[in-house]
């Protein structure tokens, strides 16, 4: 007889399936997975993929949780596949969908172009103060000075805290944690002069003011980046500027 203490683990992933076009609405696909101790869920998805149904379609890139792209929903939170070890979690099926608030292009992969834009609205590169020549050299701060900004850096755009965001997911004009982390990334850079510019981008209905200050986009972050903080430094800067320009106003 078999040796039942030798037999295989196996864990069972219940999988959301959706292919816009051709399904009338998402369902789940079922499967068993041989289980190993020092396996992520997102092995647990290559192994279907490669043995079981190779027409599951899912992103993943550098299996390191550096490039963001393997975030999805597991069992009802965003996480990171790549970095989510299926001995961590709770024993019974394990739920994969793809991130909430993201529309579906195919099983567990979202639509990121609304997300893009929002990035690139936001000026995410150094707009120097005052614009040098190479032979002038480079534009230096004091590691103090990066300090203050470096966390906000850390950023790896997995869109976990937007899959969070209650606020996102009612309003998806909202420009959201991840966007306004990168504003303060830059916005707090001694280097850089574009601080104006990025503030009128959030003054509006659907800038920083439509933040509910629930947090979870922190809780979820997996870089610590805390964007429930660049958010708050966004609200004190974007008060501030509106009050100085009363100031301004009222000194003509």
């Amino acid at each position: 007889m078999p040796d039942v203490a030798l037999a295989a683990k196996t864990v069972q992933l219940k999988v959301l399936r959706y292919r816009p076009g051709q399904d009338a609405e998402p369902s789940y696909g079922t499967f068993e997975v041989p289980y190993t101790d020092d396996m992520s869920v997102l092995q647990a998805l290559q192994t279907i993929k490669d043995e079981l149904d190779s027409s599951l379609s899912f992103r993943w890139s550098c299996r390191m949780a550096v490039c963001g792209s393997c975030g999805m929903m597991i069992n009802g939170t965003p996480k990171l596949a790549c970095n989510t070890f299926l001995r961590n979690l709770p024993k019974g099926p394990v739920t994969v969908e793809p991130l909430n608030n993201f529309p579906i292009e195919r099983d567990l992969v979202v639509s990121v172009g609304d997300f893009v834009k929002k990035i690139e609205s936001i000026y995410p590169y150094i707009i120097p103060k005052t614009p040098k020549t190479v032979e002038e050299g480079p534009y230096l701060q004091t590691p103090a000075q990066m300090a203050a900004y470096e966390s906000f850096s850390d950023c790896i755009n997995c869109m976990l805290c937007y899959a969070a965001c209650p606020q996102f997911g009612e309003n998806p004009a909202f420009i959201g944690p991840g966007a306004m982390a990168l504003l303060q990334r830059y916005n707090g850079d001694s280097r850089d002069g574009g601080q104006q510019k990025r503030l009128d981008t959030i003054h509006g209905e659907d800038g920083v003011w439509s933040c509910t200050a629930v947090g979870v986009c922190s809780e979820v972050c997996p870089k610590q980046v805390d964007p429930a903080n660049a958010i708050n430094q966004n609200k004190t800067n974007s008060a501030f500027d509106f009050f100085l320009r009363f100031v301004r106003k009222d000194a003509r």
